[in-house]
């Protein structure tokens, strides 16, 4: 059964899933970042584009969304660089900072109520979200056949790394109902690469490396 419920995190949502049968059931793309609780791990599921069938025997799972375009800074990781993938947080954070946290959550009274106080404490420490992403991403839901780009290439560093933008896009991925309340029609972008400039003609160019967020 599957449950959710607003954060007092402004823009995530609170939820939990304990399968009803053997199997859990694939989880559909919903270009959202989520803090995840399963078997006593935590761990990062990054914006799918597919959906995603959890592995091994069916058990409860808690999380917290995060309302798109947040995740990254609260993470402190790139939301492309986990891009179909669901990764403990040991391997992204210090051992010891990952513990703190974990035991942060083990100790609540529930798993969801513990991802609710990490997303809280982790926001606190990050301070408020890039106000030119989150004009992106609400550019983006606003519907329309395609967002504006961003208008240097440091917001769109951040508009990929958001895992939401794609520069000549024509139409947009269906929501789940699940996700609308943080994020109507999510749409994870499928690459992530800096803009390059048109060059001028019979002009000698060179390439220019993907930017990656943060450096």
């Amino acid at each position: 059964m599957y449950t959710e419920r607003p954060a007092r995190l402004p823009g995530a949502v609170v939820w939990t899933n304990t399968p009803d049968g053997a199997t859990a059931a694939p989880v559909l793309p919903d270009g959202c970042m989520d803090l995840l609780w399963h078997e006593d791990r935590l761990l990062v599921a990054g914006p799918d584009t597919r959906a995603y069938a959890p592995q091994g025997p069916a058990a409860p799972w808690s999380g917290v969304r995060f309302h798109p375009g947040t995740a990254p800074a609260l993470l402190g990781v790139p939301a492309h660089e986990l891009r179909d993938r669901r990764v403990e947080l040991t391997d992204l954070w210090p051992a010891a900072r990952a513990r703190r946290l974990r035991a942060r959550v083990a100790a609540a009274r529930t798993p969801e109520a513990g991802l609710e106080e990490a997303a809280l404490h982790l926001a606190a420490e990050a301070g408020p979200p890039d106000p030119l992403l989150l004009r992106l991403v609400h550019a983006l839901d606003a519907g329309g056949p395609s967002a504006p780009p961003p208008t240097n290439s440091g917001s769109a560093r951040a508009g990929c790394t958001a895992g939401r933008w794609q520069p000549s896009a024509t139409a947009r991925r269906p929501s789940p109902a699940s996700c609308a309340s943080s994020a109507p029609s999510p749409w994870p972008a499928p690459e992530c690469r800096t803009p390059r400039p048109r060059p001028a003609p019979d002009t000698p160019t060179r390439p220019i490396s993907p930017g990656t967020y943060g450096s």
